[in-house]
């Protein structure tokens, strides 16, 4: 039996997630051919220096490492709840570092996201094209042997149709501001999420017409192609999901019991020193009290922690006096949503 955890929090990468045991029965996969996972460059948005940086200086509390794990252990979806600036989204980038998962799919969710969107695009009218300039270049006699006007030709997997590819280990999916969907959204995910496996109608129709019914896809974030059997697609290594709501809406219950769900709450005074020393060194006696000032405006009103390391490395870059200082940090910290009645900086 491997030991607990395969996620540790301390952001030094690993192998650990081949040590992960087998999945509960009512959670194993079998899709196939099994394909390699790719490297952590493959993807250079997914690297860019902002995201690799977040993912380097995460700092994990011993409930989000537990919750994580079980996560991982029982092939289930990670809910993350909380105000803005907890860093519910960089523990996607974390836990894909140091698990090395591979560059992080993303899927940001706006009013108008629909479950097509995260599971494959299809242009046609792209094909009507083509397929227009194929019939011209062949009646001049130019056709060439490559098909354009094939639907894989135009067609690309999403972030979580990419994600449920059978991949040897998982892919980290990030599925972000998941309470800004449609009210459907959530409801639509359940199946795909539950099974591990969709189809493609477009594929599954033309698939009678290729001699092995496999068409080669595009997956997101890459150009190269990957093979779909008959238009369907199913999962070998569960992807670690990540789901992220900053709460402004709740969600049925039949979608909150297929998640494991993770609260992050504001750090408290321990906590922030560790992210400041993190990101930008030893806090020094300025910095310590900007903490103290942040944790006691904190309960009055929201603040993000981002707002506190602009200050801060502001307040290292700048020359100015005291009070100077205290006003551009005031400025830097504004509430984010209830207003104080009254707050002395």
């Amino acid at each position: 039996m491997p030991l607990w955890p395969v996620y540790t929090g301390t952001n030094e990468p690993h192998d650990g997630i081949t040590e992960l045991p087998a999945p509960p029965p009512w959670r194993a996969f079998d899709g196939g051919p099994v394909l390699p996972a790719p490297d952590a460059t493959a993807d250079a948005s997914a690297v860019s220096p902002d995201r690799t940086h977040r993912a380097e200086t995460y700092q994990a509390t011993q409930e989000t490492v537990q919750l994580v794990n079980a996560a991982l252990y029982l092939r289930r979806p990670l809910l993350v709840t909380g105000p803005p600036g907890t860093g519910k989204s960089s523990l996607g980038y974390a836990v894909a570092r140091e698990l090395r998962l591979g560059p992080v799919l993303r899927w940001n969710i706006t009013s108008r996201s629909t479950l097509h969107d995260g599971l494959y695009q299809y242009d046609p009218l792209s094909r009507l094209y083509a397929a227009r300039q194929e019939a011209a270049a062949r009646q001049g006699g130019e056709g060439g042997t490559d098909d354009p006007t094939g639907i894989e030709h135009h067609l690309r997997l999403g972030p979580l149709g990419t994600a449920l590819l059978p991949y040897d280990r998982p892919r980290a999916l990030l599925i972000d501001e998941i309470d800004k969907s449609d009210l459907d959204l959530p409801n639509d995910l359940l199946n795909v999420l539950e099974e591990g496996q969709y189809e493609i109608p477009e594929l599954v129709r033309s698939s009678r017409l290729v001699p092995d019914g496999v068409a080669q896809v595009l997956a997101d974030g890459t150009d190269e192609r990957v093979p779909v059997a008959h238009g369907r697609v199913r999962c070998r290594a569960f992807p670690f999901v990540i789901l992220t709501s900053n709460g402004e809406r709740e969600f049925p219950p039949a979608f909150l019991r297929r998640c494991v769900t993770l609260h992050l709450r504001q750090p408290d005074d321990r906590h922030l020193a560790e992210i400041v020393r993190a990101h930008l060194g030893e806090p020094d006696t300025y910095a310590r009290t900007l903490i103290d000032r942040f944790l006691s405006r904190s309960g009055v009103g929201d603040l993000a922690t981002d707002q506190l390391l602009n200050a801060i490395y502001l307040a290292r870059s700048a020359d100015l006096d005291a009070d100077s200082l205290d006003r551009l940090a005031e400025q830097l910290m504004p509430y984010l949503g209830q207003s104080a009645q009254s707050d002395v900086f």
